[in-house]
């Protein structure tokens, strides 16, 4: 079965998905509201047309039917509601009054029969009472309603007479009370509907427009994220090896530094007294084989020379990997080192702890022991001191040990032969803890060091096993 390989993005690619991901829902966002405000305002703007066109148009059949009205006025204002005659001179005034391809005038009586439609000749003397458009919208009783009322504007579904295609019509119609007719005119508006359609669709080509542009702008900025990003990350890895490599170099002198003062102590130490072992052996061995009853003193001072360098084996061992550590954990251990050095230098040492019970983690306590076996060799070396304090504890937040002295304090201190070794290897195992480092003068003079491992380098109770079982089951 095929599988995709899983993706793990590194550092670099993290902070530049980190960036690009706000910047695309940034950008998303602001398209979105722009859409949304670009046809609100187009929608507005629309409708305003629309009904500008639509007055006009209103304004215009008015025009006309006043114009028709006014053109023969002078019959229907003398006639009897009854004259016939009268009658028929405005109807065929009416019927020639035509107008572009579609423009008429109608007239209707109050009872729905048609009496003038010149463009349509098929519906006069016939009775529309009850006609509907094809939306369902009543049209000749709503003209004749609206005559009843003075005059007003209706708007239904019209064949157009050039075409037979049915279309938006606005009509303006009027009456004539004596006579019980409704005269009115119409105008189509597909022109309207025509011209808002084409607003519409040039307010949709902006939209996609400015989503284009948007999106050329958001590419144009994630390009510039990534390629940024590519640059820090090659910058940066080219940083990490160099880094990594000086950290190597430092790595390998450490190494050899180590090798040789287990070296010089070999040599100097344990060699010395083995070669004495050797010699009082060997002056013990001349004196047995002539019988010589003294063979006892240089056996004896032999045994003693080889108790020295089993001393000094345990010594070197316990400087290399002090067994207590794993033993009793890191106060004793701590303890231990302290009592030596101020068996060894004669500086006083005071040692001041909490029960910890063992619950740092292996990497912790290897750390902190190294730290404060640093800080009490740069206290011996350079400081000058006649006192160390040394405080190991455990808290809300993790475990500390700080180391202070009484010396000359960090800017009267002499260089070291390798300066700022020492301090770098602290550093860098407190870095990989994920833990903190503070160097800082003590007031009145001395120097002061504080470690912290965070709490994750804390185990829980029952991961840890009490020092006493853990001393009988070895």
């Amino acid at each position: 079965m095929f599988r995709f390989p899983r993706f793990n993005p590194s550092y670099g690619q993290k902070l530049t998905l980190l960036a690009a991901v706000p910047l695309i829902l940034a950008v998303a966002a602001i398209a979105i509201l722009v859409a949304l405000q670009s046809r609100a305002l187009a929608e507005r703007e629309i409708a305003t047309l629309e009904t500008q066109l639509i007055e006009a148009k209103k304004a215009e059949l008015r025009n006309y039917v006043t114009q028709a009205r006014n053109g023969f006025y002078f019959i229907y204002g003398s006639a009897a509601p009854d004259d016939e005659t009268a009658k028929a001179q405005v109807a065929q005034i009416l019927a020639a009054m035509i107008y572009g391809d579609d423009g008429q005038f109608f007239v209707y009586d109050y009872d729905g029969n048609a009496l003038v439609s010149p463009r349509q000749t098929e519906r006069i003397n016939q009775n529309w009472t009850g006609q509907t458009d094809s939306e369902g919208t009543p049209v000749v009783d709503a003209l004749i309603r609206i005559a009843r009322d003075g005059a007003g504007y209706h708007s239904y579904i019209w064949p157009k007479p050039s075409t037979g295609e049915e279309a938006r019509m606005i009509t303006y119609v009027t009456s004539f009370p004596s006579w019980r007719w409704a005269v009115g005119t119409g105008v189509f508006i597909d022109d309207v509907v025509a011209s808002v359609a084409t607003a519409r669709a040039d307010v949709e080509a902006r939209v996609r427009r400015t989503f284009i542009y948007i999106g050329a702008i958001t590419l144009t900025a994630l390009l510039a994220v990534f390629g940024t990003g590519m640059i820090i990350n090659l910058r940066e890895r080219r940083l990490a090896d160099a880094k990594l490599k000086k950290l190597t170099q430092r790595v390998f002198d450490a190494q050899e530094e180590e090798r040789g003062r287990v070296a010089r102590e070999l040599h100097d130490g344990i060699s010395q007294i083995l070669v004495g072992v050797r010699y009082a052996l060997d002056n013990a061995r001349r004196r047995l084989e002539r019988g010589d009853n003294t063979a006892a003193a240089p056996l004896g001072k032999g045994i003693a020379s080889l108790g020295e360098a089993i001393s000094e084996v345990r010594r070197i061992s316990r400087d290399l990997r002090p067994g207590v550590l794993d033993d009793l954990g890191l106060g004793p251990a701590i303890k231990t080192l302290a009592e030596e050095f101020q068996t060894r230098t004669g500086i006083t040492c005071h040692f001041d702890t909490v029960v910890f019970r063992n619950r740092l983690d292996n990497d912790a306590k290897i750390a902190l022991y190294r730290i404060a076996q640093e800080a009490l060799t740069n206290t011996e070396r350079h400081s000058g001191a006649t006192k160390v304090q040394i405080d190991l504890r455990g808290h809300t937040r993790g475990a500390t040990l700080k180391i202070s002295d009484n010396g000359s304090g960090l800017a009267r201190r002499k260089p070291a032969t390798n300066p700022g070794l020492g301090l770098r290897n602290m550093q860098e195992r407190m870095e990989q803890l994920g833990g903190t480092l503070r160097l800082s003068d003590v007031l009145g003079g001395g120097t002061a060091i504080e470690a912290t491992v965070p709490l994750t380098h804390l185990l829980p109770p029952e991961k840890t096993k009490p020092p006493q079982q853990k001393v009988a089951a070895q």
